[in-house]
């Protein structure tokens, strides 16, 4: 049950609790002193009635009787013992009070009924339930008004944590001025904590691109000194070293270009399927491309042309059937590079791309040991490769592939196949083709990727 129904079922509960107190004390209280005043009149009468029994030896008139036949019979066994009393009585007569005494060897009695008074009490109880009902009735919606707002308030703060779990560290609660309470504490937290969080990243974005930028250059001095290096083994070995480096500062840069948002996607039409052929051609890896198209799956192998290789890429059926997709295919070349090279360096062969949905869904897998726990939970982390059994690397393929990803505008998912494996999934987002859709919504949708 949501917060809100939950109070506005205790306000309810709440509301009933204090109308059926306060009909219960009430009905208590009147019932006592009607009660309490009938006796009373009740002792009145019988005593002015033994006075004139005892000077005329005759209760007419006096609003008494002897020897009535309805005297309840524990008030006459008290008379019988030559006390007087009173009863209260609800017999087939009616409510009632009695009174009695001793008036000889007789028994003197005073009835003084109470049908009206009860009647009238019954009315009372019956006030106090409508009154209560329609309190109730008044108090609920403000009960569920109140907890409404505060589930809202409660509903705005979790939403906006998630937001800034998600990496949108401007997200803020409330700009305005907040009501003193604890939600407001919870709000005001969650706004430092954010603030915190965006200025600590900010500080490592801006450290991650100076020392990028600060080590480029003496890199390429050292690239340039190492291509004068005399031919041998040591030179060789020098030279692969240079290479590394110099692409772990390049991807340092990309990263920083993505952190700081200073990337934008260039839309244009893309046919999905030739271009993760040429993906393939271009990493030399061994790779099976399936294109699915609808209810078939025209599936080939392809190794990767090498160096020597001087026949040109063929298309095949699947490519040319293929549907075409509006968007960066600089970008979507790089996230799957960096997929199809992360899947053969940290898997096992044979790795699948399958491109289906009309070119706007492509998932590469492997037959790995599968992606760590820590990536499924976290997303990919710059320099943490994950499991040890994955492989070797500085983590940074995948963390580039996904800040490409958010800047097209598509949503990169990572999972582990139920049969063993790693499953890259990219979904690219749905874009009219441009004969579809007038100049304008093209200029808002590229509005839209580059945010």
């Amino acid at each position: 049950m949501a917060l809100r129904w939950r109070i506005a079922a205790l306000v309810a509960a709440a509301a009933c609790a204090v109308a059926a107190a306060v009909g219960v004390l009430v009905h208590e209280f009147s019932r006592n002193r009607e009660l309490s005043q009938a006796r009373e009149s009740a002792r009145v009468t019988l005593d002015r009635a033994a006075v004139t029994y005892a000077r005329t030896g005759d209760v007419q008139g006096s609003g008494a009787a002897l020897d009535a036949a309805g005297l309840p019979g524990g008030l006459r066994e008290l008379v019988a013992e030559g006390r007087r009393g009173t009863e209260f009585t609800t017999g087939s007569a009616g409510p009632a009070m009695w009174a009695a005494r001793p008036a000889g060897s007789r028994v003197l009695s005073v009835r003084v009924d109470l049908t009206t008074t009860m009647r009238d009490i019954g009315a009372l109880d019956a006030s106090i339930v409508v009154a209560g009902l329609i309190t109730t009735a008044v108090v609920l919606p403000l009960g569920v008004l109140t907890a409404g707002r505060m589930s809202r308030r409660l509903r705005t703060a979790a939403g906006t944590a998630r937001r800034i779990a998600a990496g949108d560290l401007d997200a803020r609660i409330a700009a305005g001025p907040r009501p003193r309470d604890e939600i407001a504490d919870i709000s005001t937290a969650v706004d430092t904590m954010a603030g915190a969080l965006q200025k600590r990243l900010l500080g490592e974005q801006r450290f991650t691109a100076d020392v990028a930028h600060e080590l480029r250059t003496p890199l390429m001095g050292l690239v340039t000194a190492a291509e004068l290096l005399p031919e041998g083994e040591a030179a060789g070995y020098v030279r692969d070293r240079v290479r590394v480096l110099s692409a772990l500062v390049e991807e340092l840069l990309e990263i920083s270009r993505l952190d700081a948002g200073a990337e934008h996607a260039d839309l244009s039409p893309c046919p999905v399927g030739p271009l993760v052929y040429d993906v393939v051609a271009r990493t030399g890896l061994d790779s099976k491309v399936v294109v699915v198209t609808g209810e078939d799956a025209e599936s080939g192998t392809r190794r990767a042309r090498s160096d020597t290789d001087t026949d040109t890429h063929p298309h095949t059926d699947a490519d040319a059937d293929a549907a075409t997709v509006r968007t960066d295919s600089r970008r979507l070349e790089r996230i799957l590079t960096n997929l199809v090279v992360n899947a053969h360096r940290h898997g096992r062969a044979p790795v699948v791309i399958t491109v289906a949905d009309g070119g706007r869904t492509v998932a590469v897998r492997d037959h790995g040991p599968g992606y760590p726990t820590t990536l499924l939970d976290d997303g990919p982390q710059r320099f943490r490769t994950g499991a040890r059994e994955r492989g070797t690397g500085h983590g940074l393929g995948l963390t580039i592939a996904l800040g490409h990803a958010h800047v097209i505008g598509a949503t990169l998912e990572f999972g582990n196949a139920p049969d063993g494996g790693a499953l890259a999934t990219l979904r690219l987002p749905q874009v009219l083709p441009p004969t579809e859709a007038d100049p304008e919504d093209l200029a808002n949708l590229a509005g839209l990727a580059d945010r």
